[in-house]
């Protein structure tokens, strides 16, 4: 059975639900297909210490503040799943839960979109999948051999898991730091050995969510105004201090080496021919756009990207992406920077469809 909808919308994690907040404001009729079996999106995945870089207040979704959390400043992944839960519900939002959507195909001036519990006939799409369905593992020499556990960030949940264990976890960014602090911090594990491609860097202290926003947006006006590129947060570092990584730091026990040339059958190996045992290998090496879903409208460039102008495909008008990063808005895969790129796909698309 085929039901017909003005806007479908795929994914139903926090930029699902803006774009849901404002197509109602545009008064379009709009389905949210939404893979997860329960809302709250990505979060309901995460580790279990994982908190927000920013208090409350700055980490809302458009029309409302995503309240305190009770005996802390900034939220843990449970209380943004409160959030986004109570946000669905209060704005009656149509999503439509354990639906994965496997294709988007073009059928006249429509789409159809096919998921796993039917298919919609419809007049435009955001697509809003995000990035955690997708991660990234890089190649490297003797995966085949090593004969302990291989696990992404999107697996790791408690240093529990690892008590008395080697653990190597690799990757420079916020979710490397984080992590190997989780793990140095609880001290369960046999040891710890932190590999990053370049040296760690630590944004300044007094850095949280909340100036990362300012100096995304302050790029993003630059960009509007034809200046020049400051390089936004990039410029600034690449690791937020949040308190435990900053704990786990001054006690000296976020010492990073460099990234390893191979694994071997039982650890790591680097040019120089030192090697580290080791029983597990978290790979905190990123994400990449989950878009399999839109490889029927054979949208991708010459480089592999999907060419767009702020959301909107370029050469397919009825098509956005949103909450992908900054490709797809500054900050927009963010709680609070994903509100402005949300609200302009649904005007753009209002003015497209009336």
């Amino acid at each position: 059975m085929t039901q017909h909808t003005e806007v479908a919308v795929v994914g139903g994690g926090q930029a699902g639900l803006a774009a849901g907040y404002h197509l109602r404001r545009q008064g379009l009729d709009f389905r949210i297909l939404d893979a997860d079996p329960s809302p709250g999106g990505s979060w309901q995945h995460m580790w279990d210490s994982l908190h927000l870089f920013s208090p409350a207040e700055h980490s809302s979704l458009p029309g409302r503040l995503m309240p305190a959390p009770t005996g802390g400043t900034c939220p843990g992944a449970g209380h943004v799943v409160d959030y986004l839960t109570d946000y669905e519900k209060r704005y009656d939002l149509p999503v439509q839960h354990g639906t994965r959507v496997g294709a988007v195909r073009r059928e006249g001036d429509r789409f159809l979109v096919e998921s796993d519990t039917g298919t919609w006939r419809a007049r435009a799409v955001i697509s809003a999948t995000g990035t955690w369905s997708r991660p990234f593992l890089p190649a490297v020499p003797g995966s085949e051999v090593f004969t302990g556990r291989q696990l992404h960030t999107v697996n790791y949940r408690s240093p529990a898991d690892f008590a008395g264990q080697c653990v190597v976890v690799v990757g420079g960014g916020n979710s490397g730091a984080q992590i190997a602090a989780d793990l140095a911090l609880d001290g369960r594990a046999a040891a710890l050995t932190w590999v990053t491609a370049r040296p760690p860097r630590f944004l300044p202290d007094d850095v949280d969510g909340r100036a990362l926003f300012d100096v995304a947006t302050a790029r993003r006006r630059a960009l509007e105004a034809g200046r020049d590129d400051n390089g936004g947060v990039a410029s600034l570092g690449d690791i937020v201090a949040v308190p435990p990584v900053r704990a786990a730091r001054d006690a000296g026990l976020l010492r990073a080496a460099g990234m390893f040339s191979r694994l071997t059958a039982d650890g790591v190996s680097w040019a120089d021919g030192s090697t580290s045992n080791a029983d597990a290998v978290i790979w905190c090496t990123g994400f990449r756009p989950a878009l399999s879903h839109l490889a029927p409208l054979n949208l991708r460039g010459p480089h592999g990207h999907i060419p767009i102008s702020g959301t909107q495909v370029v050469g397919e008008a009825r098509l956005h992406l949103l909450g992908y990063g900054d490709w797809t808005g500054p900050a927009s895969a963010t709680l609070i920077g994903v509100g402005r790129p949300a609200r302009d796909a649904a005007r753009a698309l209002a003015d497209l469809l009336r």
